[in-house]
């Protein structure tokens, strides 16, 4: 065997492109630690994200280089591990501990917007992400209930003269909504400002502590709380949630139009469909889209966006949510896989959208 050194190595690996990013492992800094003793190398991959859905192709596609350009009797060791990407800048004090804030929007309400927001921070934390989720629809806060947290009201604590809050936590992941605060049987008489305000409060007053994620359920439209979000908190991206009916999609389309303004400019990651199919449970391989099937698909098309996932409609979507545990939160089925599938492809945009910024620079 002939002798190998580290440049050897990175030479193969330097064959092995990742297919999102369109360049190779070495020059994207996802190798580290290589280490070669007679017979075996060993070296650790660092991923974008701890959810990247590409992570075992990328693995055997390392053992494959290695073997085609250094030994094919070598034994390769791959040690997997991640650091989630971020395009935030050092100087930025506001959530400085928060590397990607991702907005869960839509046209009008109704369409699950909450649903997916839970249930896709749930998803990212059991890939081991650091997830945290704010409630920001002030006026209609469904966070306490999908969590079983109605009776619970939010602990705070003073530091240098200033009070903070201590997020809750269940399912992996740190929450906050204004329902913590409020009695949320009696109807929230707030104009614009003093909900703008709230708002604001909500996301700086918070201990989150260092999180890779921060999903936020936005409230449904176009009015002042979305505008005061995205206008005034440093966003990765957007997520627009639709349901195959015309209705929805339509107003989808001018949910998109203002995250695409001019002078808000945050990029749409994607888009799910929600309530996309039906698969009867003694039925399993067969599906029917009850709501139609090409709506969203060429919504998605006209935006130049992927589609994220599709979640179906299942009765356990609902009962979970009324019972305090998200149907992410439970035993494997086809609504948890179709939430798997979505952390797994909004953690990839995320990824692209932050190299591609960072590349770019804008």
């Amino acid at each position: 065997m002939k002798k190998i050194s580290q440049e050897h190595i990175l030479q193969a690996l330097s064959h092995v492109i990742d297919p999102d990013l369109g360049k190779d492992l070495v020059s994207l800094n996802m190798i580290d630690e290589v280490q070669i003793t007679k017979g075996r190398v060993k070296f650790r991959l660092i991923l974008t994200t701890p959810a990247c859905p590409l992570k075992d192709y990328l693995k055997q596609a390392c053992i494959a280089a290695i073997h085609e350009h250094v030994d094919k009797d070598l034994e390769v060791e791959v040690e997997l591990s991640s650091k989630v990407t971020t395009k935030r800048k050092e100087n930025e004090d506001l959530l400085k501990e928060v590397k990607n804030i991702i907005a869960v929007g839509s046209g009008k309400g109704g369409v699950g917007k909450s649903t997916v927001a839970v249930n896709l921070a749930i998803a990212l934390a059991k890939k081991g992400a650091k997830v945290g989720l704010l409630d920001a629809d002030i006026y209609g806060p469904s966070i306490p209930l999908m969590f079983g947290l109605l009776d619970e009201k939010a602990r705070g604590y003073d530091r240098d003269g200033k009070a903070y809050v201590y997020p809750f936590e269940k399912y992996g992941i740190k929450m906050i909504s204004i329902g913590f605060f409020v009695d949320q049987s009696k109807a929230l008489v707030w104009r614009g400002p003093m909900a703008s305000s709230a708002l604001k409060q909500l996301v700086t007053d918070i201990e989150w502590g260092p999180l890779d994620y921060m999903v936020i359920d936005l409230p449904p439209g176009t009015g002042d709380i979305p505008l005061t979000l995205v206008q005034s908190f440093p966003l990765t991206g957007a997520i627009m949630v639709s349901t195959p009916q015309e209705v929805a999609i339509a107003d989808v389309r001018k949910a998109a139009d203002m995250f695409r303004n001019e002078q808000i400019r945050i990029p749409i990651l994607g888009l799910v469909e929600n309530m996309a199919y039906f698969v009867p449970p003694d039925m399993p391989d067969k599906k029917y889209y009850i709501f139609g099937q090409s709506g969203c698909r060429k919504l998605a098309d006209d935006l130049n966006i992927p589609i994220l996932g599709q979640i179906p409609i299942e009765a356990a979507i609902a009962d979970s949510g009324d019972s305090g545990k998200p149907v992410a939160a439970g035993d494997d089925s086809l609504t948890n896989q179709a939430f798997t599938k979505l952390a797994e492809a909004v953690a990839q945009q995320v990824a692209i959208s932050n190299i591609l910024k960072e590349e770019f620079g804008g």
